[in-house]
């Protein structure tokens, strides 16, 4: 049946059918996130197997191995610079990725964008307080509370591609906007909450670094889009030293590569304010780092961040015993897609719109199950949560691990389903078709 809002049915539609062109972009992303995340899972197996087996010692010794430069607080171990560098990376596509849609996308419109923002939110919210009630009366474990909140692109998106090949476009959309907004506050988060000290000359000497690196950008945007080798050669170096600064500030050096991002201009100079302006620097950017992102980046932090000792039986019932393994998983399996759905609901209701008119609470269901794949930014706020020396360090990592698999299977069986229905109503005589338009498939 359609979707039965009641009076609400004569109400505008929410991502009604998306530009093609965003459509494309949309399905490139998926398509490169996709082997990102193949990547990502079997690296992170790797390192799972490698951990507990009996060349351990030589993982961890590998993983802790320091190099750099100490006098500029950069003697860092190889799982550090993975999380402090690398993820930089990533970080600066997710910057791009929310500049361009709010500024030249789909979601540039008000309208279109407080679903999946609502979602996102309600997304957070809630796998926190499902981890804070679960370890209520436990203040050294009430600190992983961020840890269910974050979801995985790659990861994500990875599942959305492989088993939603006749998915609508809208429902990619919701998706991807979704876990990027809910990156940018996982990224809020981390650098509110996880920052204990602040040197504010290097705040500032970086935050002047990435002022000047946005100049330059703007400035000579159209050079660097037709000379792909200069952004490497003149806004890379800047940038490194950006992050070297943030980083010795004491926040997050990660958040360098949003800000980074965030100054990357979207539309092209000779169109920028016309309506309807054509992408710019911003989308070229993400074309030519994406993959570097998506297929070296991530793996390698997953790589350094997943490998974790379960200690056999012993190990086990003392990871599944833990409050911090149980309010994690409920976080992130229970709490996303109870968050999600619920924050879309009341925006339906205060709001006066609907969804996508092809679109299924159930759909949003599986959406909201894949959110809860929660992997590299909940290993990265797992990693600031509790020393390498707690016990909680190592269970919340196992948590990250089952629970994201446990909603990504989850997810599957139900996305699969409903991408059957959707094959089905395609290949279905023209006037069926004219019905699924009007209501999408029963």
């Amino acid at each position: 049946m359609p979707l039965n809002l009641g009076p609400l049915n004569r109400i505008r539609e929410i991502f009604p059918l998306a530009s093609r062109a965003e459509t494309l972009r949309i399905g490139e992303i998926l398509r490169k996130e996709s082997i990102g995340g193949v990547l990502l899972v079997g690296l992170a197996a790797i390192a799972v197997l490698w951990a507990n087996s009996p060349w351990a010692e030589s993982y961890f010794a590998l993983r802790d191995f320091e190099v750099g430069y100490e006098p500029l607080h950069l003697r860092l171990s190889l799982g550090q610079w993975a999380a402090d560098g690398l993820l930089a990376i990533f970080f600066f596509l997710v910057g791009l990725e929310l500049k361009r849609e709010f500024v030249a996308g789909d979601l540039r419109r008000f309208s279109t964008a407080i679903i999946p923002i609502a979602a996102a939110v309600g997304g957070v919210v809630v796998p926190a307080l499902v981890y804070v009630v679960v370890v209520a009366g436990a203040p050294e474990m009430s600190r992983g509370w961020a840890i269910p909140a974050a979801t995985d692109i790659a990861f994500a998106v990875a599942v959305l591609a492989l088993i939603g090949s006749h998915l609508p476009g809208a429902l990619r959309i919701f998706l991807l906007t979704l876990a990027v907004v809910d990156d940018l506050i996982a990224i809020g988060i981390i650098a509110i909450f996880y920052t204990e000290s602040i040197d504010p000359l290097a705040l500032v000497l970086s935050l002047g670094v990435i002022a000047i690196y946005g100049l330059i950008a703007q400035r000579y945007r159209e050079y660097f889009h037709l000379h792909p080798r200069a952004a490497w050669l003149l806004l890379l170096p800047i940038g490194i030293v950006a992050w070297a600064l943030l980083h010795a500030s004491g926040i997050h050096a990660t958040i360098a590569g949003v800000l980074l991002g965030f100054t990357i201009p979207v539309l092209h100079k000779k169109t920028a304010s016309a309506p309807g302006a054509s992408p710019g620097l911003a989308e070229i950017f993400e074309h030519r780092f994406r993959p570097l992102s998506a297929g070296i980046a991530v793996p390698i932090f997953a790589f350094f961040s997943a490998g974790v000792a379960i200690g056999g039986a012993e190990g086990i019932i003392s990871a599944v015993t833990d409050p911090v393994l149980i309010g994690i998983v409920l976080g992130l399996v229970v709490g996303k897609p109870v968050g999600i759905i619920l924050a879309t609901w009341i925006i339906t209701r205060v709001r006066r719109v609907t969804l996508d008119p092809a679109l299924r609470w159930i759909d949003i269901l599986g959406v909201g199950l894949l959110a809860g794949i929660g992997f590299t930014v909940s290993l990265l706020v797992a990693e600031l949560s509790f020393s390498s020396e707690s016990e909680h360090h190592d269970h919340a990592k196992v948590a990250i691990l089952a629970a994201s698999v446990i909603a990504a299977l989850i997810a599957a069986t139900i996305l699969s389903v409903r991408n059957r229905k959707y094959r089905r109503v395609r290949h279905v005589p023209t006037r069926s078709v004219e019905v699924f338009e009007e209501g999408g498939p029963r």
